[in-house]
């Protein structure tokens, strides 16, 4: 409870910061407030928010998987005429911004995608970090202390979707061509659904960097590369995006597998309570 309601307090706080430097870095951060102020006041230490690094090799599956479901989805999307490739404005654009005068489109997509995959990756750790202290690293093994994998997996997912709804409520999230009521559902099933699997590669590491990198790599791939790249047309915003069908359907199959991997191998997380706390 004393997290809810600091995370509430420091939301609000967070939105009084939006408006005024134009970004929603404020309201991530102030997740991470929320969590350390609930650690000092509940004398826990802040080393229990599972810092702990876990194998390589999920850690390149947190980087990957938001890849594979983001194009996935636009592959389908281009294929299926509900946007079309590729934006030659956004491109124009780039080559500006990059100073490339004379390099072919391809050459720049190419370009704005490697630089997209590793610089602006990077710059996202803050941001992203301040927002996962507070939902993988804090609420979701609090969550594992009296609720199973499935409702640890959908809780967290359901909260942490909610949290985002003043946001489109004030329409500084969402797009103007479907109606709320569609974008509320699609978007909270692309969040639960990605926090699904979130939550196996939690539990996997024991660690939060898988869920920050996840986390990094779905915001960096589907807002700065495949979505800026589409040319949307007039029925577009039902299928793209984080508040189109599409996304949310691809990332809600995914989920399926993990949440089933999740199952078989944490159950009623017995077992990853005694390793977490031995």
């Amino acid at each position: 409870m004393v997290f809810f309601v600091l995370l509430f307090v420091c939301t609000a706080g967070g939105y009084w910061l939006i408006f005024r430097v134009g970004r929603a870095t404020p309201i991530m951060l102030a997740v991470g407030v929320a969590t350390v102020l609930t650690c000092l006041i509940r004398k826990r230490d802040l080393a229990t928010l599972g810092w702990g690094w876990g194998s390589w090799k999920y850690q390149w599956i947190s980087y990957l998987l938001p890849l594979i479901i983001t194009s996935v989805a636009y592959l389908i999307i281009w294929y299926a005429r509900l946007g079309e490739w590729y934006n030659t404005e956004f491109v124009f654009q780039q080559m500006k911004e990059y100073n490339l005068s004379g390099w072919s489109d391809a050459r720049v997509i190419i370009f704005h995608f490697a630089l997209t995959a590793t610089y602006s990756f990077i710059l996202l750790l803050p941001s992203v970090l301040g927002e996962e202290i507070g939902w993988r690293g804090f609420l979701v093994p609090e969550l594992a202390k009296f609720m199973s994998f499935t409702n640890v997996a959908l809780t967290s997912g359901l909260i942490w979707s909610i949290w985002h709804w003043p946001l489109i409520f004030m329409g500084l999230y969402g797009n103007d061509g479907a109606p709320l009521y569609f974008q509320l559902f699609f978007f909270t099933l692309f969040i639960t659904s990605n926090a699904v699997i979130m939550t196996y590669l939690r539990f996997k590491t024991n660690g939060l960097w898988s869920a920050v990198i996840f986390h990094m790599s779905g915001n960096i791939f589907l807002q700065k590369v495949f979505a800026p790249l589409t040319i949307e047309t007039d029925n577009s915003a039902w299928y793209v995006n984080e508040f189109g069908l599409v996304p949310a359907l691809v990332a809600f199959v995914i989920a399926v597998y993990y949440w089933q991997k999740g199952k078989a191998e944490f159950g009623d997380l017995s077992a990853w309570r005694i390793t977490a706390t031995g």
